[in-house]
């Protein structure tokens, strides 16, 4: 995939704005648009959606520190992008809404379970200790899933804005 300037440009403005929009809704825990912006950025950008994703995921190391909690980023924001990029490019318009809060809501509720692996990996735990730890944060991941849900209601709008430029300069 080659990239133009504009969208070398576009891209790395995009993973910037959805690392700013972390840091500032860090008040709130698990309540963010990561989610939101990431289904959007796949709607309209299909593969090259990933471009923002890992801008995202290399800002967050560079500027929250590379530790292990950092790995299962290397994977988890690619889980919901795939997910997205499996879901029909024509989905009615009544559809899209709800489809889109759904996969970013799940995305929410499996966030805990999506991680577990590298955590158990990384610590040593066994399945036993990684389902635990999946339990244990199970309170976490409910915030997350109905955060997602009802911050998912601004994915269509996103990703409609998103389109209408990208029309714009390619005529």
């Amino acid at each position: 995939m080659k990239l133009t300037t504009r969208e070398i440009t576009l891209f790395s403005m995009l993973g910037a704005l959805m690392y700013a929009s972390k840091m500032i809704m860090e008040i709130a825990p698990n309540v963010h648009l990561l989610s939101v912006f990431t289904v959007s950025f796949t709607v309209v950008y299909r593969k090259k959606a990933l471009y923002p994703i890992y801008v995202y995921v290399l800002l967050n190391g560079l500027l929250c520190g590379f530790s292990t909690w950092w790995i299962p980023y290397l994977y988890l924001w690619s889980a919901l992008w795939g997910a997205v990029m499996l879901l029909p490019k024509n989905l009615p318009k009544k559809v899209k809404p709800i489809v889109y809060m759904l996969v970013c809501s799940a995305h929410g509720f499996l966030f805990g379970t999506l991680y577990a692996p590298a955590q158990a990996i990384l610590y040593g735990l066994d399945f036993e200790g990684m389902i635990t730890w999946i339990v244990a944060g199970l309170p976490w991941d409910c915030i997350h899933g109905i955060s997602n849900f009802f911050c998912g209601m601004m994915i269509v709008p996103i990703a409609s804005v998103l389109t209408k430029l990208e029309n714009h300069f390619q005529n």
